[in-house]
């Protein structure tokens, strides 16, 4: 049985939850991280030497980093699904994959969520915030153009590179910040919104991660 190392309120953790929800895997997930704790044990650190979440255990393999975890279960669980058989739909799919990596994240999740969720009132950067809300917005509205003429990244059908970008949405769109018009960014977020493992993994109520 696989096994999921991390907290449920993991935006990475979520997406690999996602794709097992998907792909309706036999799996164990393991609390730790932020208020489990649990990282420094001997036992997390023979699985991954750097002592994050999220941690994948499918027999003797351990794979961690959220993104290679993904791959690897698209490509070993979900040919033909998450791992489009189509060679271009694929590579679109990865280059998703790796735009959420380099440039989503490190505005969204790095400066806009942590600077308003993961930080206390009094020592908000609000001048660095407020770049950070207008650079994520500039970036959604690239997705957005993408997705003018399809439904999901790749093309006509989901794959693993919805996971990716469509993990952060949630928290995008139920944070109280301004965002410019993306309509279809907010089609496919309500596509994504239908999926039950989307339901499950990624709606995930994140108050407890708040800093007050």
């Amino acid at each position: 049985m696989i096994k999921v190392w991390g907290r449920r309120t993991s935006v990475n953790v979520q997406k690999v939850m996602w794709a097992v929800g998907e792909l309706g895997l036999p799996h164990e997930r393991i609390d730790v991280g932020g208020k489990f704790g649990g990282l420094d044990t001997p036992e997390f650190g023979r699985l991954n030497p750097n002592r994050l979440v999220p941690t994948l255990e499918d027999g003797a393999l351990a794979v961690w980093e959220s993104h290679a975890i993904l791959r690897y279960l698209a490509a070993k669980y979900g040919t033909g699904t998450l791992w489009a058989a189509d060679p271009a739909e694929r590579a679109l799919a990865d280059c998703w994959i790796d735009w959420t990596a380099s440039a989503f994240q490190p505005a969204f999740t790095n400066g806009v969520f942590v600077g308003l969720i993961r930080t206390p009132p009094e020592r908000q950067d609000r001048a660095a915030i407020a770049r950070d809300i207008a650079a994520t917005g500039a970036l959604l509205k690239i997705l957005d153009e993408h997705l003018a003429d399809r439904p999901y990244v790749a093309g006509a059908a989901f794959t693993m590179g919805d996971i990716a970008i469509g993990a952060q949405l949630y928290r995008y769109f139920t944070l109280e910040i301004e965002r410019p018009k993306l309509p279809n960014v907010e089609a496919w977020y309500e596509r994504l919104q239908q999926r039950p493992a989307y339901r499950e993994h990624v709606m995930v109520p994140y108050d407890e991660l708040r800093v007050r």
